[in-house]
Parts: C-alpha cells; sequence; structure tokens
C-alpha cells in the first residue's frame, strides 16, 4: 500500500509541475502576441504576420493579406515596412513582412491605401477597395532594384516613425496638388529627417510644383549625392534643369533614372525627348518622344507635336504631316491645333511633301 500511495504522490507531482508548465508556456505565448501589436498606432481589431504559421485569427472583421514580391517576382524574403491606410491618411497598421507576407484585420471596411517601403527599392503605394468581410489579397510588385551594395551609403536608413508619417502624408498632398498641406508635412519631414534622400526629393518636388527651379534643383542635387540610386531624384532632377531651359544639363539626370527604373512613367521620356531636341540631338528625341507618346496612352495629345518636330528635323517630311494630320482629326479642338495647322502649311509649303 506504501509503494501505491508513493508512485500516486509521484504521478500528482509530475502532473502539477506539467500544468505549471504548460501556464507558463501559454502566458509567454500571450505576451509575445500581445508585444508584436504594441507597434501598431491604430488597428481596429487584431494585427498578425501571415508569414508565420502559428498565428492564428481572432475576432470578426476584414483580412487584407499583403504578399510583397521582388524583381523576380517571388515573394521578397528580406523583412519589409508595409503601411494600412484608411480613407488616404487614417493609418490603420503598420508592421514588417516576414517572408514577404503581412496581414492586418480590419474592422471598417472601405477604401484604404498599401504603403510598402523596402530598401533598394523605390516605395510602392497600392489603392485597394475592401466592401466586405473576408480576405482580400493584395500582391506588390517591387521594381526598379538598385544593383550593387547600397548599405553604406549616408541617408538609407528607414525613416522615423514621425518622420515616415509626414513623408508619406506630404507625398499624398503632392500627389493631389494640395500645396499648402504638402508644405507643413514634407517642412516637418526636412526638421526631422533632413538628410534623407527621399525627404530631400520630396522637398524638391514641392519646389518644382511651386515652380522654384534653383531651389528644387538644390535639393534633388543633394539626394542624388546622397542616394546615387534614387531613380524618382534623377528624374525629378532633369525636369528642374530641363524647366530653367538648362536642357543639355537635363539629359543626363534623365537618362540615368531611365536607367535606374526602365518602367518610369512616360513624362519623365517626354521632358528627355524635349531635351534632345533643344539640344539638337534629333534622332534620340524622335526615338524618346514615339516611347513617350505611346506611354501616355492619349493622356498628353500633345506629344504628337514633338514627334512631328522630331520627324521634321530627321527628314521624315511625309511621316511628319501624316502625324500633324492626325493630331488635327482627333484634336483639332485643343489650344494646339492652331500650331499644328501652321506647320502642316509651312510643309505644303516647302515642296518637301509629295503632291
Amino acid at each position: 500500500m506504501r509503494y501505491f500511495a508513493r508512485a500516486r504522490n509521484q504521478v500528482n507531482s509530475q502532473f502539477t509541475r506539467y500544468r505549471k508548465a504548460c501556464s507558463q508556456r501559454h502566458s509567454a505565448r500571450l505576451a509575445a502576441v500581445a508585444l508584436s501589436c504594441v507597434a501598431m498606432p491604430v488597428v481596429p481589431s487584431w494585427c498578425q504576420d501571415s508569414g508565420s504559421k502559428e498565428n492564428e485569427r481572432f475576432g470578426n472583421g476584414a483580412e487584407i493579406s499583403v504578399t510583397v514580391h521582388d524583381g523576380s517576382g517571388e515573394p521578397i524574403s528580406s523583412p519589409v515596412m508595409v503601411r494600412l491606410y484608411r480613407e488616404g491618411s487614417i493609418l490603420s497598421g503598420q508592421g514588417s513582412t516576414t517572408q514577404g507576407r503581412m496581414a492586418f484585420i480590419v474592422t471598417s471596411l472601405g477604401e484604404f491605401t498599401v504603403i510598402v517601403q523596402a530598401a533598394g527599392y523605390p516605395s510602392v503605394q497600392k489603392e485597394i477597395s475592401v466592401p466586405v468581410e473576408g480576405k482580400t489579397q493584395v500582391d506588390v510588385y517591387l521594381r526598379g532594384s538598385i544593383t550593387g551594395n547600397s548599405a553604406g551609403l549616408p541617408g538609407r536608413a528607414i525613416l522615423a516613425p514621425k518622420a515616415q508619417e509626414a513623408f508619406d502624408h506630404g507625398l499624398r498632398a503632392l500627389g493631389s496638388d494640395k500645396l499648402q498641406e504638402a508644405e507643413k508635412f514634407v517642412g516637418e519631414a526636412v526638421r526631422l529627417a533632413p538628410g534623407h534622400p527621399d525627404v530631400l526629393y520630396a522637398q524638391g518636388v514641392l519646389c518644382l510644383k511651386k515652380r522654384n527651379w534653383a531651389q528644387a534643383q538644390g535639393a534633388l542635387e543633394k539626394a542624388t549625392q546622397v542616394d546615387p540610386n534614387h531613380a524618382r531624384a534623377f528624374a525629378a532632377l532633369g525636369m528642374a534643369f530641363s524647366d530653367q531651359g538648362k536642357y543639355e544639363a537635363a539629359i543626363a539626370p534623365l537618362e540615368k533614372s531611365l536607367q535606374l527604373d526602365s518602367a518610369a512613367e512616360y513624362q519623365i521620356h517626354w521632358v528627355l525627348a524635349k531635351s534632345y531636341y533643344q539640344s539638337g540631338r534629333y534622332d534620340e528625341a524622335l526615338k524618346s518622344s514615339q516611347t513617350a507618346l505611346a506611354g501616355g496612352k492619349g493622356k498628353a495629345p500633345e506629344i504628337q507635336l514633338l514627334v512631328a518636330q522630331s520627324l521634321t528635323a530627321v527628314g521624315r517630311y511625309e511621316e511628319a504631316a501624316q502625324t500633324l494630320r492626325e493630331y488635327l482629326r482627333d484634336h483639332g479642338e485643343r489650344p494646339e491645333a492652331a500650331r499644328a495647322r501652321r506647320w502642316l502649311a509651312g510643309l505644303q509649303a516647302s515642296g518637301k511633301l509629295q503632291q
């Protein structure tokens, strides 16, 4: 009997220790989960990193699952910062990805903005709509990756949260041409992080929109010196030179921008084409203006006039005349149409067109 009593006591003691250990592990897991959400300033329900299989979804609401892909199309392996905004300005959550994945749980449906920032890539912004509860998958593809090792470059550190928030607000205001609001937020970002290349870029764009060409040039030159791989800063610098009539100076930064980001917007090709033309490089002007016209997809039909100018400059008169006729046919009501008519009349009077 004493043997069985001793055995029973040992079993009870082991069970008590086991329950205590389980309780401690459970408390540790809860503490870890709580800490993972401390950095989220405003999270309506629950935040989680969908890259971890141990996390479970709690509560009701909609899940916004973000997957960030690198230049090869695979989920990016290094951690990147993802921010989620509701209605364009209300920060709903932020965090770093695990194996390219990050998820947010929201209880308010509607329009959201996802902003992804990864070292070595331009930041990406994507608008999404969440009309119903459930899971919404968002795939973000990073492009224009920077070659070479930029880890040692000054200013490549991630912005501190307050500076990042001011920068994000400033960029959105610039995109909406709300210059007074942009000046407020960009000024705050400059105060907090005056030497960061992204902040210098925003400062330069603000000066461009305010037509302060020399100030824009100064800020953007600093941005490209701090980060020699900042494609957008090089593009804006080229525009600053072009706006001042310094066309030859504009060519190098615009070419550098396109070298860094081959998928750049059509406006950069347009400004480069104009700079080539004004510098007497007509063959290059023709190629760039045709690229800009195709990329614009009808958004800026006046590019056709630059195409016609370039065709004339390289002696392709029939094609120039046809381009002008097409412009007048499709856009005869635009203010530039009068100039197009004069150019076409001049070509016809020159005797260079076939009768």
